[in-house]
């Protein structure tokens, strides 16, 4: 297994891997396209196999299903017996068309939501309010003083709004734990436009979401690409899904399973353990997982490794094709 990692500079141990909850969205519309519908039961069942292999946080937000995913993983937590402070979660206040008052306001809602399970990270979900960053950080610095949350994160965040925000929360005696980004074999963008640098120069952890390219990275699709027609949601007109795309990130898929085949593991691991290990340990993930079989698989990420001639080699190969 391997060791727990710190939250940026703030304390906080978190696994490698945790927990993605926007599945925990319970059907609403364009959610049901994407997870289908989800009873508490198997919510429930989620979970327990995550933290008994060996993850210790999830990750929710204010609009996965206008708080509905908040409240479903908080039953889920309940009904396994776990104690508030026993795992870490983080959530996000959505800042569409908002002023940074609303992260003051609307903070009860998120520990109501959340029944008394703390809010370890809450996070700026996109960088789209109509309030400047000082004026969210301050926000979010007022709420960290007031104890209603124990760290500051962001989503979404070029270098340098990470930079400012950091600068912004310093002045408050605070540090920016986080910025969730997307990142994969076929997203490795933050490798470029600084952001991946920004946060390893201040300590800033990277929470990569996606880091599956929404399912592209099984190899499911490549092998059947008659499959993206079942596809629900937006995913299935997505230029990576398309025939032309497939084609180009094959060889890449062909690695993953040559790879998976040593380790006697699934392609899918291969790639989400690249993401963990490869960048060093300023890198975390939050798959997702729409039935418990997938959230094993996910924890068992963490009980092998990669070789550096594995992890060079997928480097090479994933430069040649990705998309992003």
């Amino acid at each position: 297994m391997m060791k727990l990692r710190t939250l940026g500079k703030t304390g906080i141990q978190i696994s490698p891997i945790g927990l993605g909850c926007w599945q925990f969205s319970n059907g609403l519309p364009v959610i049901r396209d994407y997870w289908g519908g989800m009873d508490d039961d198997k919510a429930a069942e989620i979970v327990d196999v995550s933290i008994k292999g060996g993850i210790n946080w999830f990750d929710t937000a204010e609009i996965y299903g206008l708080g509905t995913s908040e409240q479903v993983l908080r039953r889920s937590l309940k009904k396994l017996n776990q104690k508030p402070g026993e795992v870490v979660i983080a959530t996000k206040w959505f800042p569409a068309m908002r002023f940074a008052g609303s992260i003051t306001r609307t903070i009860d809602i998120r520990l109501r939501n959340l029944g008394g399970y703390p809010i370890d990270l809450h996070q700026i979900h996109m960088p789209f309010s109509l309030s400047g960053l000082k004026a969210q950080m301050h926000a979010m610095a007022k709420l960290v003083k007031a104890g209603k949350i124990r760290s500051v994160g962001v989503s979404n965040f070029s270098a340098d709004q990470m930079r400012k925000s950091h600068q912004v929360l310093q002045a408050q005696g605070l540090v920016l734990a986080s910025n969730q980004v997307p990142y994969s074999l076929m997203n490795r963008a933050i490798e470029r436009n600084g952001v991946l640098d920004t946060a390893r120069e201040l300590g800033i952890t990277i929470i990569a979401y996606s880091p599956l390219a929404q399912g592209l990275l099984t190899g499911r699709f490549h092998g059947q690409p008659e499959r993206v027609r079942s596809l629900g949601g937006m995913r299935k007109y997505l230029s990576a899904f398309q025939p032309a795309n497939l084609r180009r990130t094959q060889p890449l898929i062909d690695e993953l399973k040559e790879i998976a085949e040593n380790h006697k593991v699934s392609p899918a691991q291969v790639a989400l353990r690249w993401v963990i290990q490869y960048p060093g340990t300023a890198v975390v993930a939050i798959p997702g997982a729409s039935r418990p079989s997938q959230a094993l698989q996910n924890a068992l990420v963490m009980k092998f490794s990669l070789s550096a001639q594995e992890l060079n080699r997928l480097d090479e190969v994933s430069r040649s094709v990705a998309l992003k």
